[in-house]
């Protein structure tokens, strides 16, 4: 899906390039909200989220703006031992092989528990403008903020050996638990009309969520949508 967006507004931008050459817009309003289809993906838990991204901000200058970055996910995964830390699966690793041993559980028993994830993210800050071409916009920013996420086991038709571990993990039912994150991010601006355009806009960055039971992992947000520009021309 990231592929098919990343493919689509690249062929577009470069046709709209080849056309504008290095005619400058003549229209940059104060003020920019956006909204769009976010998508979320962890690779190192097979961890894909789909769900909304909203951006709203102001431009002191035709290069930079600033503003604020919210976003919201839902997705599924199941959680295996090498996603989790080391220590977790060396403890989990022995006491599975005792209840081997005692003929509790087969030798070839797999630990697997599928989750529910709602994942949010807030940010804050500034992005760097290229507003060279006159129906494009070119703009990158780091991606520094906190992340909040809620993990639910989903524990139904799970053996009695899976459920106490999810117990033990999560006696609540549920984890949830808050970071700060860091990375960048970029994407492009295609200009409809001075009031309007459709972004395309994504991010790389490394959090730690749940340290207790999971590693450190990397997280791509591709998002696209309409923007909407308003207030003051700030050209003039």
């Amino acid at each position: 899906m990231m592929l098919r967006m990343l493919r689509f507004f690249c062929v577009i931008s470069t046709l709209l390039l080849s056309v504008c050459a290095f005619a400058q817009q003549d229209y940059i309003g104060k003020f920019d909200v956006y909204t769009g289809y976010g998508y979320l993906q962890s690779p190192s838990i097979n961890l894909a989220e789909r769900g909304m991204h909203l951006q709203a901000g102001f431009n002191p200058k035709k290069w930079y703006s600033m503003g604020f970055d919210y976003s919201y996910f839902d997705g599924n995964s199941s959680l295996i031992p090498r996603y989790l830390t080391s220590s977790l699966q060396s403890t989990l690793g022995a006491q599975l092989k005792q209840l081997a041993a005692a003929g509790l559980i087969p030798p070839s028993f797999q630990l697997s528990v599928p989750i529910n994830s709602q994942t949010q993210t807030f940010t804050f800050g500034p992005q760097v403008n290229y507003r060279r071409f006159k129906h494009v916009t070119l703009f990158i920013h780091p991606s520094l903020g906190a992340i909040r996420e809620t993990a639910t086991p989903r524990t139904q038709g799970l053996d009695a050996v899976t459920l106490a571990i999810v117990h033990n993990l999560a006696p609540a039912g549920k984890k949830t638990d808050w970071t700060p994150f860091y990375g960048f991010g970029g994407g492009l601006e295609l200009k409809v009309s001075h009031h309007f355009g459709v972004n395309l806009t994504s991010d790389f960055v490394h959090d730690h969520l749940f340290n207790d039971v999971l590693r450190g992992r990397n997280t791509v947000r591709m998002s696209v949508g309409p923007t909407f520009h308003m207030g003051r021309n700030i050209v003039q």
